[in-house]
């Protein structure tokens, strides 16, 4: 993932970001999948997919690929994996092909997402401040529950990943990071519950 600049003064959580008024994020069209081919290839580094593989994802599932856009003019777009159970397994093992990643691993359109991968980010100017409607639309019951992974390919993509709450996580998979959604975390627990919890059971009723 990448961006060509700008960067993020303050951190907040990737579901706590701003939507910014701005900047129109909506599905991607097919008419703008070889701009936005285009785009990712000049902005993200080692990127091999092209337009038709990208039609081909955006056929499979119409909300893979958001565009973030001002007055008309396209600025960038985002684009994701949605993965199953067994795809999230598979992200971990390091055993999915990430450059052209087999559709068994994938939620269908009706189904609900286990884990969503972001597989690039290519904006640039204020097209950077559409991740906040993106992750908006991340909220709906279909995503709600899928924590996001990424690998960042430059210093920029990096920054973006710590400011928005993203970290590196073990597993096969190199450098993969991943954001916790919020109602995911453990709660942290207090002694002071652990002491009453304790007095609890050693109660005689």
């Amino acid at each position: 993932m990448s961006m060509e600049r700008g960067s993020f003064a303050a951190r907040h959580d990737f579901d706590a970001l701003p939507q910014s008024p701005d900047v129109d994020v909506r599905c991607a069209q097919f008419s703008e999948i070889a701009t936005l081919s285009e785009m990712a290839h000049r902005l993200v580094p080692g990127v091999e997919i092209g337009a038709a593989e990208l039609a081909r994802y955006l056929t499979f599932d119409p909300q893979s690929i958001m565009t973030f856009s001002r007055k008309g003019k396209l600025l960038g777009g985002m684009a994701f994996l949605f993965l199953n159970e067994r795809g999230h397994d598979a992200l971990l093992l390091d055993e999915i092909c990430l450059t052209a990643p087999e559709t068994h691993y994938l939620a269908s359109p009706r189904q609900d997402v286990a884990a969503i991968y972001i597989w690039a980010i290519a904006a640039r100017g204020r097209g950077i401040a559409g991740l906040g409607k993106t992750a908006a639309h991340l909220r709906q019951l279909r995503f709600r529950n899928a924590d996001c992974y990424a690998q960042p390919s430059t210093v920029a993509g990096r920054d973006i990943m710590r400011a928005t709450g993203f970290e590196p996580v073990p597993s096969f998979q190199p450098d993969l990071w991943c954001y916790q959604r919020p109602w995911n975390r453990q709660p942290m627990r207090m002694p002071g519950a652990i002491v009453h919890a304790r007095s609890f059971a050693h109660a005689r009723y």
